[in-house]
């Protein structure tokens, strides 16, 4: 595994100080140095595909690099690199070279680069812009105006013509900012309250709420200071927004893994460095820099590079296998949000403030906006969840509705929907009336919340419903799940995924009852609580479904119920304390259950109006 860790640009690098930041974007930067096309317009870091064009993606590597590049510059920093990109700049935005980008068109990937171009542009006017000929300038004003004429994805997609027009009004270009008007709008009909957006009108608070509408919104408030009605709520929601979000990074620095496009990975942390770039004081900045920095660190303990130093779609190690529809080679250097804090000059609060790092909250804490229970201890953060979905994205139950997410051990991505024998199932319950194919939870039919606890109804299939509670007891979670179905079923249930590297496991055990697996420095354990004890199962996962680890233990529960009515219960544990094993909570009874559900708020998120049918 050295060697591979070698890989990673922030190897070595021991990222605590303002010189150290700058030297990890250089070191991102450099390993894509031999991938630029003669023009410098176009980097090509690999053969697979997205659904867009390839010159759409060959913009994607040229581009996202500038989300790092462009503060380091402003912030002072050395870039020996300005002239390729000044070249390519000129040649991207030439029609008649052989590099041009291509026109964009509506809802066109080329709209999202864009916004790493009007960012840069606002940034370094004279570097990208005024250090080109006329013709050039030209070519790459007209470019980016046009895409402030475009239609784009009902999402965060909102703030990229912003981020364009941000960039030509820094240059000097010449257009309306009424124009823009309609997408800011679109931005303030996601909000819900209490600092938390919805990334459309959609059943999804995730991780594009902070490292893109909040990231996007801070930059338009210290850019834009004259439109400061907008610029005062942007600056408050984020502030309000930050309380919560911190529990979402765990004590070793590591962030949630929660919903779509975790290949962008330490662009987790972007928020952080948005809020320094931004001088808003949300937390105490000791605080926002250890949250920002343990991040880095984490990150750099693993292999998410290829052996070129390049960064691999994946999450903790490369794995296409999670990826997105969308997901480029290019697209995980969205990772270098974080560096905005190095806009920042020496003499910030930030850089001068001694590192909080973070810790494990002492009690559940339930966020009602997502619909989220979180709890843990030094060795892991854990959400319970219900009220979010994704029924068209890939993969998106597992990335959405598992009943928990834990920072040390992720989740799977099934490798078949016709695998219930070999089916992981972390964290979630599997049905299969042929034992074969199975069924999963998707969405919600109700999502309600406690102080620390959940409640869900749903239907994994025709005939069946479930009623589920989540509740957080730590170090474990209980689950308790009152099924009613029409035809009997096989049913599989899974704790957390666990890392099966052959020198650190200690021991698998299973029985009727309980599954375990041991490590040298942790363990994952599921206890049945149900009417009739299922089997015991120590699962060796299929590799690389898992988005943490190559190779995974699931302690599952695995057996049968009948038409009619069932109670299911179980209680996970995941903890780098093996005692815990033998103090298991107990199930609640059913009266408990029913006030339960019954004094539970609806989950917000779950709940708010005018969700778009497509559910995009």
């Amino acid at each position: 595994m050295d060697s591979y860790l070698a890989a990673n640009p922030l190897h070595g690098n021991p990222l605590q100080s303002r010189a150290d930041l700058q030297n990890a974007v250089r070191d991102v930067f450099n390993p894509l140095l031999p991938y630029f096309s003669p023009g410098s317009g176009r980097v090509r870091l690999g053969a697979t595909g997205a659904h867009f064009q390839p010159a759409a993606a060959d913009l994607e590597g040229f581009a996202r690099p500038l989300w790092g590049i462009a503060p380091l510059v402003a912030g002072g920093g050395d870039f020996p690199h300005m002239q390729l990109l000044q070249r390519g700049l000129a040649n991207g935005a030439n029609p008649d070279h052989e590099d041009f980008w291509g026109t964009p068109a509506d809802t066109n990937q080329r709209i999202v680069e864009s916004a790493a171009l009007g960012f840069g542009l606002a940034l370094l006017p004279e570097e990208l812009f005024s250090a080109l000929d006329g013709a050039a300038r030209e070519n790459l004003g007209r470019w980016l105006e046009h895409i402030l004429s475009l239609e784009t994805a009902p999402n965060n997609w909102h703030f990229f013509p912003v981020l364009v027009a941000l960039g030509l009004d820094r240059v000097g270009w010449s257009f309306d900012w009424d124009r823009l008007t309609p997408h800011l709008d679109a931005i303030e009909g996601y909000y819900l309250q209490d600092g938390w957006y919805r990334d459309g009108k959609v059943r999804r608070l995730e991780h594009y709420i902070p490292f893109a509408i909040h990231f996007y919104g801070l930059i338009y408030a210290t850019l834009r200071p004259d439109d400061s009605e907008r610029a005062t709520r942007y600056r408050e929601r984020a502030a309000e927004f930050a309380r919560d979000y911190k529990a979402w990074f765990a004590a070793d620095g590591s962030a949630l893994p929660f919903g779509r496009s975790l290949t962008y990975r330490f662009a987790h942390a972007g928020f952080w460095g948005a809020l320094a770039y931004a001088d808003v004081d949300a937390l105490p900045w000791g605080e926002t820099k250890g949250l920002l920095l343990n991040n880095l660190r984490w990150w750099q303990r693993q292999p998410i590079a290829d052996r070129d130093g390049v960064l691999s779609v994946g999450y903790a190690y490369p794995q296409y296998h999670m990826a997105e529809e969308y997901n480029s080679p290019g697209s995980p250097y969205w990772a270098l949000k974080p560096f905005a804090v190095l806009a920042c000059a020496e003499d910030h609060p930030f850089w001068q403030a001694e590192e909080i790092p973070p810790v494990a909250p002492s009690k559940p804490v339930a966020q009602r906006l997502p619909g989220m229970v979180i709890a843990g201890d030094q060795s892991a953060t854990i959400a319970l969840s219900a009220g979010q979905e994704s029924l068209r994205l890939r993969h998106g139950a597992a990335k959405y509705a598992k009943f928990a997410y834990s920072t040390r051990h992720g989740f799977s991505v099934e490798s078949s929907d016709a695998c219930f024998a070999n089916g992981s199932f972390d964290s979630m319950l599997a049905f299969s009336d042929d034992g074969r194919h199975y069924r999963i939870r998707e969405s919600n039919d109700d999502a309600r919340i406690g102080d620390d606890y959940l409640y869900c109804r749903w239907s994994p299939m025709a005939g069946v419903s479930v009623e589920t509670w989540l509740i957080a007891t730590p170090p474990y979670h209980v689950r308790v799940h009152r099924i009613q179905t029409d035809r009997a079923l096989e049913t599989a249930e899974g704790g957390f995924a666990i890392d099966r590297d052959e020198d650190g496991v200690v021991r698998t055990e299973a029985d009727s009852g309980f599954a375990l697996v041991q490590r040298t420095d942790e363990i994952s354990g599921i206890r049945d609580l149900s009417d009739d004890t299922r089997a015991g199962v120590a699962k060796a996962a299929l590799p690389n479904t898992s988005l943490m680890f190559p190779r995974t233990w699931v302690p599952q529960l695995r057996g049968q119920i009948d038409a009619g009515t069932t109670t299911l219960g179980c209680a996970v544990v995941a903890s780098a304390d093996a005692a815990v094993w033998d103090n298991p909570p107990a199930r609640p009874d059913d009266a408990a259950l029913d006030e339960m559900r019954d004094s539970a708020e609806l989950v917000i998120g779950w709940g708010a109006p005018d969700l778009d049918l497509d559910r995009r």
